[in-house]
C-alpha cells in the first residue's frame, strides 16, 4: 500500500520544512510513504529547499496557474507513480501532519474512497467571526448542492482513494475544494470527515485576500457545479419560480375579468404570458442541459477507463 502526500506551493521556501517535519513517516497499514510538491510557478528557492528536504517528487509549472491546476497536476502525478492512496496537505502547515493517519484510516479500512478533515472553525483564532460565519454557510450551501452531510467543505485537507483519484475532475480555475465535494456526491462516491486539529498561523491566506472576493468567486464555483452535474433540478427550479408568478399574475387578471374590472389591466396579462413563456423556455434548456450532461457522464467514464489503463501502463 502506498501513499503520496502532495503539497501545493507557491513561494513556500520559509514554511515548506515546518510542514514537511510535521508530516507522518510511518503510519499502520501502509508500507510506503512518498512526498510530492506541485511549484505553482515559484519564484523564490522553493524547489531547492524542497530538494535539501528530500521530497521525492517535483511537479513544476513556470508560471503560477492557480490551487485547482496545481491540484490536479499533482493527482495526475501521484496516479502515474502508483500511489493507491493521495493525501493533500497545504504548504503553510495549517493541518497537524499527525492526522493524516485520522485521514487515511476510513480508507484503509474501505469504509469511504474520500476522507475530509473537519476543521475545529469555530475555536481558530486567526479566523475573524464574519470568516468562521461565511466558512459555515459555504458549507451549508455545499450540502445542499451536493446532497452529502461534509461540514467542512472549503477544508483541503484530504485523502483519496486511487479509486475516487480516478473519476476527480475539476473545471473550475479557482479552487478544487467546492467542486470536487459536488461531484463526488453526484458520482455517489463514497465520502466522509474526520475531526482534525489545525496549527497557528504561519502566513496570511493567499486564497482569502478578500472576504468579498472569496465569497464571490466561490458561490461562482458552487453554482457554476450544480449547473454542471443536476442541471435540470437547477433549470426547473428557476423556470418553476418564474412560471408560478406569472400563472399567479394571469389568475390575477382572470379574476379582474370575471368580476368585470379587467379594462385596464391587459398589462398583467402581457406580463403573465411573457412569464409564462420564460418559465416553460428555461425547464425545456434545464431538459436539454440534462442531456449534454448525460453525454458528459459518459465522456468522464471513458476518461476514468483511460485514466485507469494509462496509470497502470507506467
Amino acid at each position: 500500500m502506498k501513499l503520496i502526500i502532495q503539497i501545493p506551493c507557491y513561494n513556500e521556501e520559509q514554511t515548506l520544512g515546518i510542514t514537511y517535519n510535521d508530516l507522518p513517516k510511518h503510519i499502520d497499514g501502509i508500507d510506503e510513504i512518498e512526498y510530492l510538491i506541485i511549484n505553482d510557478g515559484s519564484t523564490d528557492k522553493t524547489v531547492e529547499v524542497a530538494k535539501e528536504l528530500g521530497i521525492h517528487h517535483v511537479v513544476s509549472f513556470k508560471q503560477n496557474k492557480g490551487l485547482a491546476r496545481g491540484f490536479m497536476a499533482g493527482l495526475d502525478a501521484c496516479l502515474h507513480l502508483e500511489a493507491d492512496i493521495i493525501v493533500n496537505t497545504d504548504a503553510d502547515n495549517q493541518y497537524c501532519g499527525e492526522d493524516i493517519e485520522k485521514l487515511v484510516r476510513p480508507i484503509l479500512d474501505n469504509k469511504a474512497d474520500i476522507v475530509i478533515g473537519e476543521r475545529p472553525i469555530d475555536q481558530t483564532e486567526h479566523f475573524s467571526w464574519k470568516k468562521k460565519k461565511f466558512q459555515h454557510l459555504g458549507s451549508w450551501v455545499v450540502r445542499i448542492a451536493s446532497g452529502t452531510d461534509i461540514p467542512d467543505a472549503p477544508s483541503g485537507f484530504r485523502a483519496y482513494s486511487r479509486e475516487a483519484a480516478l473519476r476527480l475532475n475539476v473545471t473550475n480555475e479557482y479552487t478544487y475544494t467546492l467542486e470536487t465535494i459536488i461531484q463526488a456526491g453526484y458520482d455517489k462516491i463514497a465520502m466522509t470527515s474526520v475531526p482534525i486539529r489545525t496549527n497557528g498561523e504561519t502566513r496570511p491566506s493567499r486564497l482569502f485576500s478578500s472576504m468579498w472576493r472569496y465569497m464571490k468567486r466561490s458561490a461562482s464555483v458552487i453554482v457554476r457545479s450544480f449547473m454542471m452535474y443536476k442541471p435540470l433540478k437547477f433549470f426547473s427550479a428557476i423556470g418553476s419560480i418564474i412560471f408560478t408568478i406569472g400563472f399567479l399574475i394571469g389568475l390575477r387578471f382572470l379574476y379582474f375579468v370575471f368580476t368585470g374590472t379587467g379594462t385596464g389591466h391587459t398589462q398583467s396579462l402581457i406580463l403573465a404570458a411573457i412569464l409564462i413563456l420564460m418559465g416553460v423556455q428555461i425547464i425545456v434548456i434545464g431538459l436539454q442541459a440534462d442531456i449534454i450532461a448525460a453525454n458528459r457522464k459518459l465522456l468522464e467514464d471513458i476518461q476514468y477507463r483511460v485514466r485507469k489503463m494509462d496509470s497502470n501502463n507506467k
